[in-house]
């Protein structure tokens, strides 16, 4: 754990995470994992966490994300299919379909319109009454990760193509570029203010990206996830702070640090854990941190050993640790 005090998750699952997230209304944390299980545990004010509900996919499942209203839960999974989840039934349905892996899914915040993105170089939009997307986007290449916040959202695809969609006109690209990184994309993540997004690669690099072009110049990148001995890791997860906007980036060398991107430093580093953090996530009013450790696939699957553990833990986040700081005199 990143933290002597940080809790660990009451019955993790069984193989690798993929995905996590809170909901918006309450301490409920999902978790999608490479057991083919969607898992929810509710979050105590004392730390505890207690399973509540748990649903299958027919391969891993990737990717998760709540409804504004905290009432439904998707996923998608390497079943090409995309599910969601009743909270109040405990009723599962699926409600998307394509012709390869859904890797990314997002319950926009547009009505009650889920999109979805693919290995099949499509993002498809779903109206959950209708079986037939309302809307399909052909993509340049796979879809690798992808995040919405109200009207914005931002697809990184294979080959380092980086698509924005202004969900006004979703079934058009806004505009599209190439990833400021040099290397192949592993994650997007929209700042908390809408106006821009963070991309993370595979080569510990974090690019800041501001959508309109009169903010271009605020647009850098900064090294991140290395060490002394020059290895350099991969950025697997970014996740905006919902109150102050600073975030965090977690990495294939086993640690998560804090950063403010507008003063351009880092907040806190976190000491390493023994793993690989796979995916990280805030609660809604940004009191609690969540983090998986597991394998990241970095290395292949000769390294996917039955030893490798899979845990999560939650930190509870302290205002000093995370608030924006003004910038140092240089």
């Amino acid at each position: 754990m990143l933290d002597p005090k940080d809790f660990e998750v009451a019955s993790p699952p069984s193989d690798g995470i993929s995905g996590l997230e809170f909901s918006s209304q309450a301490d409920f944390l999902a978790v999608s994992s490479w057991d083919n299980q969607v898992r929810i545990y509710e979050v105590q004010p004392s730390g505890a966490t207690v399973p509540k509900a748990a649903y299958s996919h027919e391969a891993p499942a990737l990717c998760v994300s709540w409804s504004k209203d905290g009432t439904k839960l998707v996923s998608g999974g390497a079943d090409k299919a995309g599910r969601m989840f009743d909270v109040a039934t405990g009723q599962t349905t699926q409600i998307a379909q394509h012709d390869d892996t859904i890797k990314c899914i997002r319950f926009l915040e547009q009505g009650n319109v889920v999109a979805t993105g693919s290995w099949d170089k499509t993002i498809k939009y779903w109206d959950l009454r209708s079986p037939q997307p309302i809307g399909t986007v052909q993509l340049p290449e796979r879809c690798y990760s992808m995040d919405s916040i109200g009207p914005l959202m931002v697809a990184g695809t294979a080959e380092k193509h980086v698509c924005i969609f202004d969900l006004n006109n979703p079934t058009v690209i806004f505009k599209q570029l190439t990833s400021p990184l040099k290397w192949q994309t592993r994650v997007v993540s929209c700042f908390a203010d809408g106006k821009g997004f963070a991309i993370g690669s595979i080569e510990g690099r974090v690019g800041i990206q501001y959508v309109e072009d009169k903010d271009s110049s605020k647009n850098f990148s900064f090294k991140c996830h290395r060490d002394d001995a020059k290895n350099v890791y991969a950025v697997n997860d970014i996740s905006f702070h919902p109150i102050h906007g600073t975030f965090s980036t977690a990495g294939g060398d086993g640690t998560v640090s804090y950063w403010d991107k507008d003063s351009k430093q880092r907040l806190k580093p976190f000491p390493k854990t023994n793993g690989q953090i796979s995916n990280t996530a805030f609660n809604r009013n940004g009191s609690i941190f969540a983090y998986s450790v597991c394998y990241d696939w970095s290395k292949g699957y000769k390294h996917a050993l039955p030893s490798n553990v899979n845990k999560i833990y939650l930190h509870a986040v302290r205002d000093e640790e995370i608030k924006p700081r003004t910038p140092k005199k240089r």
